[in-house]
């Protein structure tokens, strides 16, 4: 007998229930939150916060950390529609996703172009502001440049990370082809085409008028990006909490200290000459094995002091007011991970409406912590206007 409480015309599929998302992971979303906010900063011109970034003090930097926490991002985003849709709808979803970072390139390029260009009409500086980032360039063969652009092969400097970012995503569909021949076999595909691209093949072109090739070469990077994808996906082991192996880490990131820190590499001709033999080794280019090491140290670390399941990250707000202060900054900083992309096109054009407040105004300690704070309140309120139009919510209101 038909159960009454079934409505009228339901079906088993209708009955069945949603597949839910997959839950988020709070050190995902915190540690990419914080790349964003260095990433601004590392871009705005005459900053004094911009001497404290993590680069400074390491080989590797915010670079590392959004290509990483991008990683783990896909594995759970992508690599559940593998798992649960097959192949080519799978290989879709990643197809959109390239599609959505190409254009937010494109339009990036031309957002900053169009307010590089309208400071330089509206004479209120003389020195060239198109000139800051060498796009003086892209006006002199503009019918060239233009398909340059469109087809990624004129990357100009500041706008090299998503180009890098969507051939990666692009690789997906590849990678978990190769890992129904086993881990094995995805492992030594991605360390083969990191070794190629550090021997100096893969390298792609920049530029039509000269031999500059990507800033960023994604066939170098994608071993960080690839780290972060197998670990999310359990195709690499976690990392255990031991004290040796957290002295291990530490000492990684001690020892890089007086080859990158400028102050120490100014004040010492020894360590600038140890700096250079290791050049190689800490190409930002190509993903160097230092970089890598150290990102990996920094990893481990930060992974230890969030606590299992990023427990650490996640307080109760009725327990004092430093709880509620800690508590409303994680959650503000992992709102501003989870719209990375968003955020990461606004704080590029942010971070040129900052250099040219400063050059306004006067650079100070003062009007330079003035524009940091505008400029982190501006990240924050688009991650939060971002999330508010991804959640629908014409679709909840009646």
């Amino acid at each position: 007998m038909k159960n009454i409480a079934e409505p009228i015309g339901a079906t088993p599929i209708m009955l069945k229930a949603a597949p839910r998302p997959a839950p988020r992971d709070p050190r995902l979303d915190f540690f990419r939150g914080l790349a964003m906010f260095v990433i601004l900063v590392s871009h705005s011109p005459n900053n004094w916060l911009s001497q404290w970034i993590p680069g400074h003090f390491g080989f590797s930097d915010s670079a590392e950390i959004f290509v990483f926490c991008s990683g783990m991002a896909s594995a759970i985003a992508f690599g559940a529609t593998f798992d649960r849709s097959g192949f080519l709808l799978g290989a879709g979803r990643v197809v959109l996703r390239v599609w959505q970072v190409y254009w937010a390139h494109i339009g990036m390029f031309f957002a900053i172009l169009l307010l590089l260009t309208a400071i330089d009409n509206s004479g209120w500086l003389e020195k060239p502001y198109v000139d800051t980032l060498n796009l003086q360039a892209f006006y002199k063969n503009a019918p060239v440049n233009i398909v340059g652009l469109f087809t990624l092969t004129y990357v100009p400097n500041y706008f090299d990370i998503l180009p890098m970012y969507l051939v990666i995503l692009a690789m997906i569909p590849l990678a978990m082809l190769l890992s129904k021949g086993g881990r094995g076999l995805l492992f030594a595909a991605v360390l083969t085409t990191w070794l190629a691209a550090n021997l100096g093949y893969l390298a792609l072109p920049a530029e039509p008028w000269s031999h500059r090739v990507w800033y960023f070469n994604p066939f170098a990077w994608q071993l960080v990006f690839f780290t972060g994808f197998a670990f999310m996906r359990g195709w690499l082991p976690t990392p255990p909490v031991k004290p040796a192996l957290v002295v291990a880490a530490l000492i990684i990131v001690a020892i890089s200290i007086p080859v990158t820190y400028p102050p120490l590499l100014r004040s010492s001709e020894t360590l600038q000459g140890l700096a250079e033999s290791l050049r190689g080794l800490n190409s930002k280019t190509n993903a160097g094995l230092l970089r890598y090491a150290h990102f990996l140290a920094l990893a481990y670390l930060g992974w230890v002091a969030a606590g299992e399941g990023g427990r650490r990250l996640v307080v109760n707000m009725d327990t004092g007011w430093i709880a509620r202060v800690w508590g409303r900054f994680v959650s503000t900083v992992q709102k501003v991970g989870q719209q990375s992309l968003a955020v990461f096109v606004c704080s590029m054009i942010a971070s040129r409406l900052i250099g040219l407040g400063l050059d306004l105004s006067g650079t100070s300690y003062f009007t330079e912590t003035v524009a940091n704070i505008a400029g982190f309140a501006t990240i924050i309120l688009v991650a939060y206007v971002a999330g508010w139009f991804k959640s629908q919510p014409w679709r909840k209101a009646r």
